[in-house]
């Protein structure tokens, strides 16, 4: 079976939706290899993020490859700059990314390293079942596991870390979700003082 699919319709790059307004002008910021500013989105991406910006929801369907992940994670990361902008960017979750695997968080989170790398006031965690419990033995674990790297200022790798100051952006997956939201010991990622950032 030999199957011929079309590329996807191009649209506007990220420097026109800085431009036009639809991104906030210190979006530039994330400008780099993993994401490039002048490189076309596709139509679909650039009608997503016009759609989640103006404050509408949107549900996108779309094919294996074809960006869904930034129809949705380039305006979170537009409102969390703006929010940064504003002066309001404190501790808290704002964004849950939710997978039903662990592998898709973990792959999730490469990008996010990536993608964060310069912005170091934009935290982000994993908190899964292979979260360390402790700082030290998270960096320990991040050390043998990336040899050569050093974990990111903006990246919380333990359980620890994310109860005392919850990352702006958490990725887990549904059976965690479900300890977070019972766990007395978690509860400070959604309720407390960090609650309605």
């Amino acid at each position: 079976l030999l199957e011929a699919t079309p590329p996807y319709a191009p649209g506007a790059t990220l420097a026109d939706l800085v431009e036009d307004g639809t991104l906030h002008r210190d979006f530039v910021a994330l400008s780099s290899v993993a994401l490039p500013m002048d490189r076309p989105l596709y139509r679909h991406q650039e009608a997503a993020i016009r759609k989640v910006v103006a404050g509408r929801n949107l549900v996108v369907s779309t094919g294996t490859g074809s960006g869904k992940t930034e129809s949705f994670l380039l305006p979170i990361l537009n409102s969390l700059i703006e929010e940064r902008a504003n002066g309001t960017l404190g501790p808290g979750v704002r964004a849950l990314l939710l997978y039903p695997m662990n592998a898709l968080a973990n792959d999730q989170l490469k990008r996010l390293r990536s993608l964060l790398s310069t912005t170091p006031d934009i935290t982000f965690g994993r908190y899964t079942g292979e979260t360390q419990p402790s700082t030290r033995d998270a960096i320990s674990n991040f050390r043998s596991s990336n040899p050569g790297e050093e974990p990111l200022p903006n990246e919380m790798l333990s359980r620890e870390q994310m109860r005392d100051s919850p990352p702006h952006i958490l990725l887990t997956n549904y059976a965690m979700l479900e300890y977070l939201l019972l766990r007395p010991a978690d509860l400070e990622l959604f309720d407390g003082d960090y609650s309605g950032t």
